[in-house]
């Protein structure tokens, strides 16, 4: 008879954005605001002067998916398999915390690179009983800085379909998500983003798409 095994204790994925490996952090949220009609030259410059760096440009392509044992829609959830060049993720987005942002709780999976990983984590979902709902492409720099202790990313989006966007983020753990909340609003105050967007952009996908305009 085999000898007994203590359970895997498996490692927290940190969900800081594709740039970190796995650790033993605690759950993260996804602090964010989204901006439309910025000045996106004087945005890049203010950065700049704070000292940010420009991290990643790279194209995402997300596949979202609806689930078989409930209407994720309905209880503001997604969950999408996403993809950088080569690199694989599966990502679950919670329902939003607050409506001055888009705060909400994310776990996100990084899968082995390639095309024929990302062919079989599709299958497997199909498999399970998901269903694609839509594919959102976007081309994306994202630049880090720091301010109050927290690590920023200032995301540059060009999305297919609806349009160019700013967006900023901070991964918090629960116990500091009002003072990232407030750090956030404030540097997009400081870099002139006042035309907020809420809509996700799988919202304004769909909505296009509704429109006639995929």
């Amino acid at each position: 008879m085999p000898a007994f095994r203590a359970p895997v204790r498996w490692p927290t994925i940190s969900t800081n954005r594709h740039t970190r490996t796995a650790t033993g952090r605690k759950a993260m949220l996804e602090v964010e605001v989204k901006y439309r009609n910025a000045d996106r030259a004087a945005a890049v410059a203010t950065l700049l002067d704070w000292g940010a760096a420009l991290a990643q440009d790279r194209t995402d392509v997300d596949l979202y998916l609806s689930a078989p044992d409930r209407d994720l829609k309905a209880a503001d959830e997604a969950f999408r398999l996403r993809r950088i060049g080569p690199k694989n993720y599966l990502t679950y987005k919670g329902p939003r915390r607050d409506t001055e942002t888009k705060t909400r709780p994310e776990i996100e999976v990084a899968l082995a690179d390639g095309d024929a990983v990302a062919t079989d984590a599709e299958r497997l979902l199909l498999a399970l009983g998901y269903k694609p709902v839509t594919v959102v492409r976007k081309k994306r720099r994202v630049y880090q800085f720091h301010r109050d202790e927290f690590e920023l990313e200032a995301c540059f989006d060009s999305v297919d379909r609806v349009g160019e966007f700013v967006e900023l983020e901070i991964m918090a753990e629960e116990a500091r998500y009002e003072t990232a909340k407030a750090t956030l609003l404030t540097v997009a105050a400081e870099l002139g983003l006042t035309d907020k967007e809420p809509r996700s952009y799988l919202a304004m996908v769909l909505e296009a798409q509704a429109r006639g305009e995929a």
